[in-house]
This record gives C-alpha cells, sequence and structure tokens, in this order.
C-alpha cells in the first residue's frame, strides 16, 4: 500500500501583513485620466502659484517678522509630509506653536479632538500669541505655495498627512496618495476639524476618483469664502 502525504498547508498571512499588502493595492490603484487634465493642473498650479506668491510676499515678511517678535525662534516650520505615491516631502508653514513644540506632543495628546491619528487640538496650549490667528485665518499656510510651485503639492488636493497618520490608515485610505496633496480640498471647504475623520477620508477618496480641472476650479471657488468663514480652523 503506498502512502499518500498529505500536502503541506500554506500559512496564512498575519492580520499585519496582510493589512499591508491591502494598502499597497490601494496605494496602486491610480485612476487613469487624460494625460492633458494633467497638463492643465500643473499649469494652473505655476499660474495661480507664482501670482499668488508675488502678491503675498509683503504680507509674508510682515507675518514672519511678527511671529519673530512674539516667539523666540524661527518664523517657518518645516515638517516632513507624505506626498503623492508615498514620497516624503518637506512642507512649509509659518510656524503657529512655541519652537519645539513637538516635543511636547505627548503631554497634549489627551488633548485630541480628532477621532482618528491626526492631532487636532481646539486651543491649543502649544500655540504662541499669534498662533491661533494666523490658524484662524489660514496665513500659517502661505508659504505652501512654495510647495506648489517646486512641484511637491497642488493648489487642490486632499492634506498632506504625517508619516505616522499614514501608518495608522484603513487600506482604503492610501487611495488618497495616488495624487498631490493640496493647500486645499473637499476637507478644506467642507469644515475641515468640524468634519468627522471618516467623512474626511470619504471625501479625499471621491476627489481621487473624480478629480477633473473642472472640479478643482469648483474647489477653488469655494475657498476664499471657506476662508473667510473660519469654520474649522483651528
Amino acid at each position: 500500500m503506498i502512502a499518500v502525504s498529505k500536502p503541506r498547508s500554506v500559512p496564512r498571512p498575519s492580520p499585519q501583513l496582510q493589512n499591508y499588502l491591502r494598502s499597497r493595492r490601494w496605494h496602486r490603484a491610480k485612476r487613469t485620466s487624460p494625460r492633458s487634465w494633467h497638463l492643465l493642473k500643473r499649469t494652473i498650479d505655476l499660474v495661480l502659484g507664482t501670482i499668488a506668491l508675488v502678491a503675498a510676499t509683503p504680507l509674508c515678511l510682515a507675518v514672519a517678522a511678527a511671529i519673530k517678535l512674539v516667539s523666540p525662534g524661527p518664523a517657518l516650520f518645516v515638517q516632513e509630509r507624505v506626498g503623492v505615491d508615498g514620497q516624503r516631502f518637506k512642507l512649509f508653514k509659518f510656524r503657529t506653536m512655541v519652537d519645539g513644540a513637538h516635543l511636547l506632543h505627548a503631554r497634549v495628546a489627551h488633548l485630541n479632538a480628532c477621532d482618528g491619528p491626526a492631532l487636532k487640538i481646539r486651543n491649543d496650549p502649544r500655540l504662541h500669541a499669534l498662533g491661533a490667528f494666523l490658524r484662524r485665518s489660514s496665513l500659517d499656510e502661505l508659504p505652501q505655495l512654495w510647495n506648489v510651485l517646486r512641484g511637491d503639492m497642488s493648489l487642490v488636493g486632499p492634506r498632506p498627512a504625517l508619516p505616522a497618520e499614514v501608518e495608522a490608515y484603513a487600506p482604503h485610505y492610501h487611495q488618497r496618495l495616488t495624487v498631490l496633496p493640496g493647500m486645499t480640498g473637499l476637507w478644506q471647504v467642507s469644515g475641515r476639524t468640524n468634519v468627522q475623520f471618516r467623512r474626511w477620508m470619504a471625501m479625499d477618496v471621491w476627489y481621487v476618483r473624480h478629480w477633473s480641472p473642472l472640479v478643482d476650479l469648483w474647489i477653488l471657488a469655494k475657498t476664499i469664502p471657506a476662508v473667510l468663514r473660519r469654520e474649522g480652523a483651528w
């Protein structure tokens, strides 16, 4: 009688590996769109970004000087963010917190008002004297125009996330990394920090799946009223 050996069972991947593989699948699932759309988007970024940066230069100089007066340390805050295809880049903002505030992250984590991995604190105790005003007026984001001209960001797109936030994403949220992050987007014109994290991610996924030059222009048109309302800007 011939003994038949049982086939070896293949071990199943660990839950962590399965989650990673699903994330990579969503990350690579880029939407196919006309090349002309991408060229037009980049043209809009360069033209409007240049005009906005030149026009805002005197204001930027004034903001930088004011920050130096009220808080020791550099006027600009430079932070690593995750861009398109998971590539990391240096994002520029006007500093709204005391110098070295990132070292106090663990001390204020319990104040987080966001129901997801992002850290959003109302009346953040780390803000310097001008910090709250800069955030409510969105003036702190003006230096990101330089990121737009460099090609790290677009005028319109999902908010650029921190590496730690991306590591905590559900697999399908990685779709938002298939387009350039933006200075403004659906989340920014829909209430910002007043929006629940899952709805925020759903907005970004919708944008990735439906973006077009017309959608970008529609979001840009809604941005100025949203900034003036200051809803969720803290």
